[in-house]
């Protein structure tokens, strides 16, 4: 590859894996308050296995580069960004545009990365870990000594999440096939095969008052379940519909009902409380704190991951160009961690 040119993965329409497209092109030139990253990692997460299905909620339309999120080093700065900041690696948070090797970035959107901390590894806790932050310290505020119920423990955002909750001091019960049972249970957690066993009778077995929080990424039925198992004065986090991620039909409509559900479980009188997160939430309205708050998170997860409460996992590291087989892997539940694409 020429100096000057770049390497996207185009997502051109609803397609398999191997439907992506990989293209070159030149490397995008720094606007004003842009830099350019040249990427050194990112990663397969969720959003686009939804997204190449046309069933992210808010996906903008065919074709664009998918990509949540980066950790590369600025080699470029625009108007009325300071000089100095080339040759700092940093991460970002994305939605798009995060599968190339060079991506123009605004400067204030920019994270350092610390140092002694791996691009591989920072990337497993971008957008996973300021998800996992977030919802376990802004929504549901939780304590030592608490449980709380994770779906998904072996998955992305789950592995994170399990890990900063017992570095809190919280018990924690996580669902996930057979599998993955035994890792589970080394990093402190009870696991629950969710194909095999009743997950409401188990967790009513391990915790019969209920359980402090539950964190939900499946949505559908699976969150009428989940409002139920909650203790008094536990609060609900449902932060997607993976059970909806085949379905036919809106994209919108399964967050709809998951909106629909929060707002009337929080109508009640009761003592639960039930959220809906969205890490974007805030950033039209607020950018400022938004990004202030995005970064006064990310960087306590990079503390957390250099004072080793979080252990990198990485599921496989592959390059670019091989991002049918990145996905391919993802998409297959086989595996625990994030997929990294590298250049």
């Amino acid at each position: 590859m020429n100096a000057a040119e770049m390497v996207e993965v185009v997502l051109p329409g609803r397609v398999e894996p191997e439907g992506l497209e990989v293209r070159q092109g030149p490397v995008p030139a720094a606007g004003p308050g842009q830099v350019v990253v040249r990427m050194e990692a990112t990663g397969v997460s969720f959003a686009e296995q939804q997204m190449r299905r046309g069933r992210y909620y808010d996906q903008p339309p065919f074709p664009f580069v998918p990509g949540y999120d980066l950790v590369g080093t600025v080699i470029e700065t625009g108007d009325g960004v300071a000089p100095s900041l080339a040759g700092t690696r940093v991460a970002a948070l994305l939605k798009v545009g995060g599968w190339a090797t060079h991506v123009a970035v605004d400067a204030a959107d920019l994270v350092p990365v610390p140092d002694g901390i791996g691009a591989a590894q920072a990337e497993t806790v971008v957008i996973n870990g300021i998800t996992a932050w977030q919802m376990l310290h802004r929504k549901a505020r939780v304590r030592a000594g608490q449980t709380v119920l994770v779906h998904g423990a072996n998955g992305g955002v789950g592995s994170v999440l399990v890990q900063l909750a017992r570095a809190t001091g919280v018990q924690v019960i996580g669902t996930a096939s057979a599998r993955h049972h035994a890792a589970l249970r080394e990093a402190g957690v009870t696991p629950i095969d969710y194909r095999t066993e009743n997950i409401p009778a188990r967790v009513r077995e391990l915790a019969p008052g209920g359980v402090d929080a539950v964190f939900d990424h499946v949505g559908g039925r699976s969150i009428i379940d989940s409002w139920r198992m909650l203790a008094p004065g536990g609060t609900l986090v449902s932060y997607g519909s993976a059970s909806t991620r085949d379905d036919e039909g809106s994209k919108q409509w399964p967050v709809l009902k998951l909106l629909a559900r929060v707002w009337l479980w929080n109508a009640l009188p009761n003592r639960r409380r039930a959220y809906f997160f969205n890490v974007w939430a805030g950033r039209a309205l607020t950018p400022s704190r938004f990004r202030a708050r995005l970064r006064n998170d990310l960087t306590e997860v990079f503390t957390a991951l250099r004072r080793g409460d979080i252990t990198p996992a990485i599921a496989a590291q592959l390059r670019l160009d091989r991002v049918a087989e990145a996905l391919r892997l993802a998409e297959s539940g086989t595996v625990s961690g994030k997929v990294v694409l590298v250049p």
